[in-house]
């Protein structure tokens, strides 16, 4: 499983022009799943997730969480994190996971991240989205749970 972190001062996701997801303070996170992950990879990330201190504390060094800062996550569903461009000029998907084993996951990663206390938005899953952001910093990290 991977997740793309963006620290974020405000992001929103939108389906055919509608806003289904917004915050402000926080991170947007980009989710992805493959093939071979389990429940014990959506309780790794969302563990590493909200514990990672990568928000300013008071003398502006990364020393604060999701948490501490009281910040918001807007996960989205991304499968094309698992995207292999080595060959060729077309990406291929093979290690991406089947749609129904990916929505399981995603749904698992939001409900518990939800249940720390962190207030999570969600893209649609599957749904063409517009995805805007100001990235904080800028500061991204890529997470994988292997």
């Amino acid at each position: 499983m991977r997740a793309l972190l963006q620290r974020v001062t405000q992001a929103k996701v939108e389906v055919d022009g509608a806003i289904v997801g917004e915050i402000g303070l926080g991170l947007l996170v980009l989710l992805g799943v493959t093939k071979t992950d389990t429940q014990a990879d959506v309780d790794f990330l969302v563990d590493k997730v909200i514990q990672l201190r990568i928000f300013p504390d008071d003398a502006g060094k990364m020393n604060r969480s999701l948490m501490d800062a009281g910040g918001a996550m807007l996960a989205v569903s991304q499968f094309t994190l698992y995207g292999d461009c080595r060959k060729g000029r077309r990406p291929s998907f093979d290690n991406a996971a089947p749609p129904e084993q990916a929505r399981l996951l995603y749904e698992s990663f939001v409900g518990k991240a939800r249940a720390t206390g962190v207030r999570v938005e969600t893209g649609v899953f599957q749904a063409h989205m517009a995805v805007s952001l100001v990235n904080d910093g800028p500061v991204t990290f890529l997470l994988e749970s292997n």
